[in-house]
């Protein structure tokens, strides 16, 4: 596995190291610099459309029938009966997030290095994704995935000094388009830098109240005062993730909308500081996805120590990694993701 000290890091190269929470944060560079390696300019072009994103909504038809009397002497029609408003569901129907198992891509467009959801034609991903996607539904139906990093950390703090760039709405609706075109879900990924998470997952509130839009969190990009992404891991705690909980299980309450999944990537166990502060929101589906390059053996250790102890109620998902995984020693199986306990809700590709 490659280590780097900081500053060797150079553009949108994605370098990982696989950690068992042991001890202090290693030192590192990744996931930096891409609006300088990418362009802005790659982030509002590659093909966005001026689609509007929104289906229009489905009404049940009114009933026609006619009603006579019981006596057959009167022939009025009777008051034609009021649609009834059909509630939001997940993509693929229904509103319980517990009949799935989620699989996704994530990327950025023009940023290859972090993931496969950023090249190539997004319709053939999303078809990739379909078809991975059942290799690992088992006992669930499966529902497709696109992980978009809608707030990318920088390597620069930037005018604002915040050491993030937010990608711009053509692009989140480039996306959600594609999403809805194959019922799949889109998610939202906020890698905060100095900005605060909640400011962050509140910009993308004219997307959170739809039904296909959930958010997804890098604490290791969630850096406090004073720290530089790149030189240390970042990290978030239990309470500020009930506090994004609470906001997005207000937005469901307003609207009636299905449960809504809230990622947070773990890449080690300092990354979540008092986990035990954690509190379930109504409509809200917290899932712990266990990040980290390594072989198979690697991958389940860290595994075991991120899953130990985690309250309850808060579900689980997995992260490979197509290229690094393999340099390393090779991608885990379906079978060998699945037999992971408790069995990840949510597989996710990079």
């Amino acid at each position: 596995m490659a280590h780097t000290t900081p500053g060797q890091g150079t553009g949108a190269e994605r370098i990982r190291e696989n950690t068992r929470g042991q001890g202090a944060p290693p030192t590192r560079r990744g996931l930096l610099s891409v609006t300088a390696a990418a362009g802005l300019g790659l982030l509002t072009g590659c093909g966005e459309q001026n689609t509007d994103w929104a289906k229009p909504a489905r009404s049940p038809t009114p009933s026609e029938g006619r009603e006579t009397s019981a006596a057959g002497s009167d022939n009025r029609a009777s008051p034609s009966p009021r649609p009834t408003k059909r509630r939001p569901e997940l993509p693929r129907g229904g509103r319980d997030l517990s009949r799935y198992r989620l699989v996704g891509y994530c990327g950025l467009p023009g940023a290859a290095a972090l993931g496969r959801l950023g090249t190539g034609d997004l319709n053939q991903r999303v078809k990739e994704i379909e078809k991975t996607a059942r290799d690992y539904a088992a006992d669930r139906e499966p529902l497709p995935v696109l992980e978009l990093l809608a707030t990318v950390t920088n390597s620069s703090a930037g005018s604002d000094g915040t050491y993030r760039t937010r990608v711009p709405e053509d692009t989140i609706r480039r996306f959600h388009t594609a999403a809805r075109r194959h019922d799949a879900m889109l998610l939202l990924n906020i890698q905060p830098g100095r900005a605060a998470a909640l400011d962050e997952v509140k910009a993308l509130r004219k997307w959170l109240v739809e039904p296909d839009v959930g958010i997804a969190l890098d604490p290791e990009w969630d850096m406090g005062p004073g720290e530089t992404p790149g030189d240390t891991y970042g990290h978030t705690s239990g309470q500020e993730l009930t506090d994004v909980a609470r906001y997005l299980s207000g937005i469901v309450e307003e609207h009636d909308l299905p449960e809504k999944p809230l990622v947070f990537h773990q890449v080690a166990v300092s990354v979540v500081r008092d986990q035990s502060a954690l509190r379930q929101q109504p409509g809200v589906v917290m899932i712990k996805s266990a990040d980290g390059i390594g072989s198979p053996g690697m991958k389940r250790d860290t595994w075991r120590q991120l899953v130990k102890d985690q309250p309850e109620g808060l579900r689980t998902g997995f992260k490979l990694f197509y290229e690094e995984d393999a340099e390393v020693s090779r991608l885990m199986t379906p079978k060998e993701v699945l037999a992971l306990r408790p069995r990840p809700d949510y597989v996710m590709f990079e």
